[in-house]
């Protein structure tokens, strides 16, 4: 049977082939530990799932739905309190929120909405590799932008060739960076947003990590002054409330955009379950305090890790976002070389840079969302069974 060419363009996914790597050394008996995906362990809290189940004992929820293109206006006005209380960002909840069943399907709907055949799409190399994907299924090309760890891992604008800029339509990012905890500036955001100007740029601004920032400020690209004008930004209930699988995040900004997105939407599902919804302005309006409690625990697993690699060699500062460390290995290995040896020696999943794109060789990723129990083992057989390395 034949299937869309577009497919013969993505590799496989990461994460599933780390999974299936995982699932297979298990079924032989291997006690893994994978420190390789970052799918935070701790429970939901409380209020959230009892707001859920009120919710989905009403049987108006069980329908398709409500405001099934934009998403439920009152969810919409969550993110409006939020967004306002958090950043002092002002949101029209009308016109400039669309509710995404997570920001993943966010970056999915913006290539849609705003993207066309043949166009030019900026994307961040290292990056999530979930960009990239969404550009092809478009028919667009994606052109790396390279974010080197001289530059703090901020890509530089300013090297970004005029003829490339000026063909380019789109340009995704995402701070705090996933794979390499970057944490954007205000004089970054701000030169970012002139660039999208003079060029004319559409900003996918990727921010799902957003409250998970260590020693740093917190920012969102919507709180610089013309942002709304060049893009949007897309965020996720999932980090800030380990609200991973429940699926519920969005797209705040530009209004044409939003709209744009919110028309792919409707023609792609139905929307966000209701009592998800309802779930998810409880965590909006009343679940502050737990974004500091996990902070708290990636705080201190990250400060294990730390001291662990310190023991064995590495010298080297984090940048200061996200419950991921983003490390350089050690000397005559690769990065997906290093993750072999590591997962030979002692059983611990590693992510390989390279995963991320070209500019990712020399390092590997660290996940934090593993139970302390684990980590502490992990870092126990690296301690032992890997010792001192040299770089």
């Amino acid at each position: 049977m034949q299937t869309a060419e577009r497919l013969t363009k993505i590799p496989p996914y990461l994460f599933m082939t780390l999974r299936n790597k995982i699932n297979e050394a298990r079924g032989r008996g291997v006690d893994v530990i994978s420190l390789a995906i970052g799918d935070p362990v701790e429970a939901t809290p409380d209020n959230i799932i009892e707001a859920l189940a009120e919710a989905a004992r009403n049987k108006e929820n069980h329908r398709y739905p409500t405001d099934e293109e934009w998403g439920m206006l009152a969810f919409r006005e969550a993110v409006t309190r939020w967004y306002a209380r958090r950043y002092d960002v002002s949101l029209d909840p009308k016109k400039e929120i669309v509710a995404l069943i997570g920001s993943k399907e966010g970056c999915h709907h913006f290539a849609l909405g705003v993207i066309n055949p043949g166009d030019l799409v900026l994307v961040t190399d290292p990056g999530y590799p979930g960009y990239k994907p969404s550009i092809w299924f478009v028919g667009a090309e994606p052109h790396p932008i390279a974010m080197k760890e001289e530059n703090k891992f901020l890509p530089d604008l300013s090297a970004i060739p005029s003829d490339v800029a000026k063909r380019a339509t789109a340009f995704y990012l995402n701070y705090p960076n996933n794979p390499t905890g970057a944490v954007a500036t205000v004089e970054f955001l701000t030169e970012l947003v002139a660039f999208a100007r003079d060029y004319d740029i559409a900003i996918c601004y990727d921010n799902p990590y957003s409250e998970v920032v260590f020693n740093g400020e917190r920012l969102s690209f919507l709180s610089i002054p013309g942002a709304k004008e060049v893009g949007v930004e897309l965020n996720s209930l999932s980090k800030p409330y380990n609200m991973t699988g429940w699926r519920i995040g969005m797209a705040c900004g530009n209004p044409d955009i939003v709209k744009a997105m919110a028309t792919s939407k409707a023609n792609t599902d139905s929307g966000v379950f209701n009592a998800v919804q309802y779930a998810g302005i409880e965590a909006l309006d009343n679940c502050d305090a737990f974004i500091g409690e996990m902070l708290a625990v990636y705080g201190r697993r990250r400060a294990k890790v730390l001291a662990t690699l310190k023991d064995l060699g590495w010298r080297y500062d984090p940048p200061a976002g996200t419950f991921y460390l983003w490390t350089p290995v050690p000397k005559g290995f690769t990065s997906s070389g290093f993750c072999d040896f590591v997962f030979e020696k002692t059983a611990v999943v590693l992510a390989p840079g390279a995963a991320y794109g070209v500019n990712g060789e020399g390092y590997v990723r660290f996940s934090l969302t593993v139970e302390d129990d684990r980590l502490d083992e992990a870092l126990r057989r690296m301690r032992e069974k890997i010792g001192v390395v040299s770089f």
